[in-house]
């Protein structure tokens, strides 16, 4: 299993929110390539990076560090937030992003979305967060009445490679995975999945890592490795 180190960008610096939420925001750092390299250098593979300024504006907004990011990092980079047209998509993959998440796009503009999954392939991955089990939006700031799992269902018969699926009450709140949501979300489908939400200890990362023979290929972790509670050189050695 593949541990991502999240890097969650906001006016240019390394932040992470509490459940999505923008007001409960706290800043790391103010060096995202920097950061890039600290994961890099504790052996992160990949690098999970989302522009939580663009979620909400509806385009890129932190471009600069992103690019920054991926000439410091020497991984592959995936990145979202904000992601609502083609134009977007060529634009992070020329900065050298190696994967492309769309979140609200695949939701509101499901015709882009599938003519972004034909085109680009792997290139492109589907985030899905979910509040009970409802697909949020908009930054997870808002909700909708679709099914999680049957929404994911749908973007694999149309196509998408991979999905990131984040229990949006556990995202940020140091209290634990929601593992029966990611179990239901990797039974339902035969994509692979990158979990995320709620990683606070090591404990939790093995726990997540059982997933994996239902296809939970990776686990993001951002508030446990700024926080401390998780070393990240641990957590892959655990996953692994």
């Amino acid at each position: 299993m593949i541990i991502f180190p999240a890097i969650d960008l906001s006016e240019g610096q390394c932040v992470r929110l509490h459940r999505g939420e923008m007001a409960r925001k706290t800043v790391y750092s103010d060096d995202p390539a920097g950061m890039a390299r600290k994961w890099v250098a504790a052996g992160g593979a990949w690098l999970h990076v989302v522009d939580l300024d663009g979620s909400f504006a509806g385009g890129p907004a932190n471009l600069e560090s992103v690019r920054a990011i991926c000439g410091a990092a020497g991984v592959p980079v995936q990145v979202g937030g904000g992601v609502r047209d083609r134009a977007t998509i060529e634009t992070y993959l020329q900065a050298g992003v190696a994967r492309v998440i769309l979140g609200t796009a695949a939701v509101r503009d499901r015709a882009f979305a599938e003519a972004a999954i034909a085109e680009f392939g792997e290139q492109v991955v589907i985030d899905i967060g979910a509040r009970d089990g409802k697909v949020a939006v908009q930054g997870w700031a808002e909700a909708t009445k679709l099914d999680a799992v049957q929404f994911a269902r749908e973007v694999e018969a149309a196509g998408a490679r991979r999905i990131v699926f984040t229990d949006v009450h556990s995202d940020g709140a140091s209290e634990g995975p929601n593992l029966a949501a990611q179990r239901r979300m990797a039974e339902a489908l035969s994509i692979p999945l990158i979990a995320s939400g709620g990683i606070t200890t090591l404990a939790d990362v093995a726990a997540v890592a059982e997933l994996a023979p239902l296809g939970v290929e990776g686990l993001i972790i951002g508030r446990a490795l700024y926080e401390g509670t998780v070393d990240l050189a641990e957590a892959i050695a655990v996953a692994q």
